[in-house]
């Protein structure tokens, strides 16, 4: 199965379902060729480094991060190297199977990682399949401290204040001291019976944790206790099989001013108030991909790489892009006036965010685009699923 799908996890379910969602739901569905385009950009990789043996095709929530004037990028195998933000030159590098030698990396195939960067409190923190969650420092690469959580750490890690925490697979958010290590408590949500492989990274505001659930719920935990200040369904699932009541919300709800913002697979897009949780407004659209914002716009990838742009007051479509169709987009992220989203070819595509049109594109490498495009500034960083870390800029 292809992991640039959102594979499936099942419990008590056949194989053979799993392989059909694979097969008939995905593979079988035509994928878009690259359309011709009369472009009025042109972006060039202006640098690129390769970074150990990239994540090959697992499902991985890898992404570079910046801070601390550093560039930050990690590969599944636990290769993770800082590179001079301006310069792009290697500060550090280091194995983390070397690093966190007590952990349980030898008896878990490696290290496995899918979830990180994140880089806040002059630490650098990344996850994994095996649970392996760590912190090093910033600016030497030292390994501080590990834990094992109590499942599969595939979105990044979100710290507030003096905490930090993950979003398991097993419908848990934990909470560890970004200190020491020292676990300070457990959240958790129900698990249904059938879900994406998947999790969303928490967004941590005004002394709370924002998360989506795999069951279609957004909740707040606040950060003193790991209590809900409240919970807030935001498609509620339906039909006569497990497939159909599917309704994760695999994104990192998206806060602007007083309103929130979340997408569930299967179900809606929503406004919701900060405070209280209310619904403002609901429409319906289905995706597993982070949203991206500029101006009164919410920019929308949904399940079949169709691309939206949605007024955030109303929830009302402004413009639809389906040239890309089924071309396994990663999440959009804006930049300038544009939209940018790599797809399974490895082409950064540049869309225009006023009128939706394609301006422009570059192909990074043949082995694919599989996560959210990091802006910074003037400059676009990607990671490849062969292992290369690149700098977009238009000249």
């Amino acid at each position: 199965m292809k992991s640039w799908c959102k594979t499936l996890l099942a419990c008590g379910l056949s194989i053979g379902l799993l392989s059909a969602c694979s097969s008939s739901d995905v593979e079988e569905e035509p994928i878009s060729p690259l359309p011709q385009i009369e472009a009025s950009v042109f972006p060039q990789v202006s640098w690129s480094a390769n970074v150990g043996s990239g994540v090959g095709d697992y499902y991985s929530g890898l992404r570079p991060t910046v801070r601390y004037g550093k560039l930050y990028v990690v590969d599944r195998y636990g290769e993770i190297i800082a590179f001079d933000e301006e310069t792009g030159k290697e500060v550090w590098k280091k194995d983390i199977s070397g690093e966190f030698k007590q952990s349980l990396l030898s008896k878990n195939k490696g290290a496995r990682l899918a979830a990180g960067v994140t880089a806040a409190r002059n630490m650098v923190f990344v996850g994994g399949e095996s649970g392996l969650f760590g912190a090093l420092d910033a600016e030497t690469g030292e390994a501080k401290w590990h834990v094992v959580a109590g499942g599969e750490l595939l979105s990044s890690p979100t710290v507030g204040e003096d905490v930090v925490v993950v979003n398991t697979s097993a419908g848990n958010l934990e909470a560890y001291s970004v200190e020491d290590g020292e676990k300070l408590w457990t959240y958790e949500s129900k698990l249904p019976t059938l879900t994406l492989r998947g999790t969303g990274s928490a967004v941590y505001e005004a002394g709370g944790f924002f998360v989506g659930t795999a069951d279609g719920k957004v909740a707040v935990v606040i950060k003193s206790n790991g209590q809900a200040a409240w919970e807030q369904a935001i498609y509620t699932p339906t039909g006569g099989n497990e497939f159909t009541r599917m309704a994760d919300v695999d994104m990192q709800p998206l806060i602007i001013g007083e309103n929130l913002y979340a997408v569930s697979y299967n179900g809606n897009l929503v406004s919701m108030e900060l405070r209280s949780g209310r619904v403002v407004w609901t429409r319906k659209y289905s995706s597993f991909n982070e949203l991206a914002s500029s101006g009164l716009n919410l920019f929308l990838v949904d399940d079949h790489s169709r691309i939206y742009s949605v007024d955030r007051r109303s929830g009302l479509e402004s413009w639809s892009n389906g040239d890309l169709t089924n071309r396994n987009l990663t999440s959009p992220a804006v930049y300038k006036d544009y939209i940018v989203v790599g797809d399974f070819e490895g082409y950064l595509h540049f869309i225009n965010r006023a009128d939706g049109k394609i301006a422009g594109r570059v192909q990074v490498d043949s082995s694919g685009l599989f996560s959210q495009p990091l802006v910074i500034d003037d400059k676009i960083y990607v990671q490849t699923r062969g292992g290369k870390v690149a700098r977009i800029t238009l000249p």
